[in-house]
């Protein structure tokens, strides 16, 4: 179910980029809404990029990596004890004015379940790739972030590609003035969903023997 998950999160950063590249800046703004928050009405193509790698970074921590942390720590209950913890958030943990206190609980308690994957998962991303640039931007933007744990695997992204992510953004008819993460402001390729991607394979992969090691040790 976990790898089913990361792989629908890589084909829909792909989807994006496609409809990008073949239907233009009006399709690729289409897709993005279909994954993202913020409104992508008035997004440039390099925007449109930097939103998909984003959220391929963020997802990967909460939809993939921290599952199988749970997973590790009290098997199938605990994995869906998350899931129904992230999916609570999703649907009433909004962060404004009119429903803040409504979804305050499932917000905070969403913070505190992904407090250790996040920052796993940052770590895993750097392993994989041997990068130490992703090691300092975790250390030096990972706390930049509103959200106290979406930073971090943002920063280890930012940082092994050496490109900057944040930055003001609109949310539900309201500009967000989000912190830069990263300071290298570049063109994002067209090639570097892939590289993203087996990123993330390569993170899942990892997780999946550690916690297979750590089965086995105590088997």
């Amino acid at each position: 179910m976990v790898r089913t998950g990361e792989s629908q999160l890589n084909q829909r950063g792909k989807n994006v980029f496609k409809a990008l590249n073949e239907g233009g800046v009006e399709a690729g703004r289409t897709q993005l809404s279909r994954i993202v928050g913020r409104d992508t009405r008035n997004l440039s193509p390099q925007q449109i990029r930097i939103a998909v790698l984003e959220t391929m970074s963020e997802n990967l921590s909460d939809g993939v990596i921290a599952p199988l942390f749970y997973y590790a720590l009290a098997g199938v209950p605990g994995m869906m004890t998350y899931k129904m913890i992230n999916t609570l958030d999703s649907m009433i943990g909004y962060r404004n004015e009119r429903y803040e206190q409504f979804g305050k609980f499932a917000a905070r308690l969403d913070d505190v379940a992904n407090f250790i994957p996040a920052r796993l998962t940052a770590l895993l991303m750097i392993l994989v790739t041997f990068s130490k640039r992703g090691l300092t931007f975790v250390f030096r933007y990972g706390n930049q972030h509103k959200s106290p744990n979406s930073g971090y695997p943002e920063a280890a992204l930012a940082g092994i590609l050496n490109c900057r992510f944040g930055g003001p953004n609109v949310y539900h008819g309201k500009l967000v003035d989000k912190p830069y993460i990263g300071a290298t402001e570049r063109m994002i390729e067209d090639q570097e969903i892939k590289q993203v991607s087996r990123i993330n394979h390569l993170t899942c992969l990892w997780m999946i023997l550690l916690i297979a090691m750590i089965f086995y040790a105590l088997s």
